[in-house]
């Protein structure tokens, strides 16, 4: 089994949506194991209460970036930039879990393959289509890409602040 991303190469943030706008905080994901571990890490890194509407994102070097919402007693939400590229790690694949994703072991077809809810930030700006298009923009950055997406949602200072 392929190991955890390096420490270095792997970015998580928490954001919660409050009154007075959105509020982050870096999140541990290394002691992860199974999918309920990732919200766990962020009720925890957030100190939340269960009822907010948070967004966990995060991104794994130069190669995937996943979003899971976080709302109420409903069930996570989650949109991966590239399943294929996140099933190479553990941590991808609990994201590939959340998103119920299945990627075969072995794809005929290369290329990025973005999966999930496309319409998880629907209502908060950022629509299915413009979430694909971002995701599969040619040369940027997953980081780039998170940065775009807080700067719609109005969280890119916290953002920021916490890269």
């Amino acid at each position: 089994m392929p190991s955890r991303p390096s420490r270095s190469a792997l970015f998580a943030a928490g954001f919660v949506r409050t009154p007075d706008g959105w509020r982050g905080a870096e999140v541990d994901l290394t002691e992860a194991e199974i999918a309920d571990d990732l919200g766990d890490a962020v009720q925890e890194a957030l100190g939340l209460g269960g009822d907010e509407l948070v967004l966990l994102c995060v991104e794994v070097e130069d190669e995937w970036f996943a979003i899971v919402r976080y709302e109420d007693a409903v069930e996570p939400r989650a949109f991966l930039s590239d399943a294929h590229a996140a099933a190479g790690d553990p941590l991808g694949e609990l994201f590939n879990e959340l998103a119920a994703v299945v990627v075969p072991e072995k794809e005929a077809e290369l290329g990025v393959r973005p999966a999930g809810d496309f319409e998880l930030l629907g209502d908060l700006g950022v629509s299915p289509e413009e979430l694909l298009e971002l995701s599969m923009e040619e040369g940027v950055l997953p980081a780039d890409t998170l940065s775009v997406i807080g700067e719609k949602l109005s969280f890119a200072d916290e953002l920021d602040r916490l890269r």
